[in-house]
């Protein structure tokens, strides 16, 4: 079994019972983007800023993503870079916005978890969340693998 197919059984069968998911599904996508934003707000060693203005926490967050979907799966790969490149444009927004890229961050994981919690109600409660905050990196491709399966496209 490739590890692709081992991360996607593993994620699949602990999400048999999602009592609501269209919110679940919702708030895992919404993880990556949170997490992402909140390492864009932490402090930046000099070197980094000398580097690129792109580069920081968080942008290097989705680079290490990026590149651990291309080892795994290049198809998916392909399929995760518009989501990759809108989470990087929302971070680059918010910087220039002026808006508070931690405080937008944190409601965002707040409300991700919220949702993960409700969606997943009565299947795993708090242990279930935290495995699926564990997982954050997993759940988007785990979803585009079932869109690509759909349509018929290899993993």
């Amino acid at each position: 079994m490739s590890e692709i197919d081992r991360w996607l059984s593993q994620y699949g069968d602990s999400h048999r019972e999602i009592s609501h998911p269209a919110l679940y599904w919702l708030a895992v996508l919404m993880l990556v983007p949170a997490t992402a934003g909140l390492l864009w707000s932490l402090p930046l060693p000099e070197a980094f800023v000398q580097i690129s203005p792109v580069l920081n926490w968080g942008s290097m967050f989705l680079m290490v993503a990026l590149v651990y979907y291309f080892i795994i799966s290049f198809s998916l790969a392909i399929g995760m870079l518009p989501f990759i490149f809108a989470v990087t444009a929302l971070g680059f927004w918010l910087t220039r916005s002026g808006l508070s890229v931690a405080g937008a961050s944190i409601g965002l994981m707040i409300a991700a978890v919220a949702g993960l919690y409700v969606g997943r109600r009565g299947s795993g409660g708090v242990r279930a969340v935290r495995r699926d905050i564990q997982l954050m990196v997993i759940g988007p491709i785990w979803l585009l693998s079932k869109l690509y399966r759909r349509l018929g496209i290899r993993v």
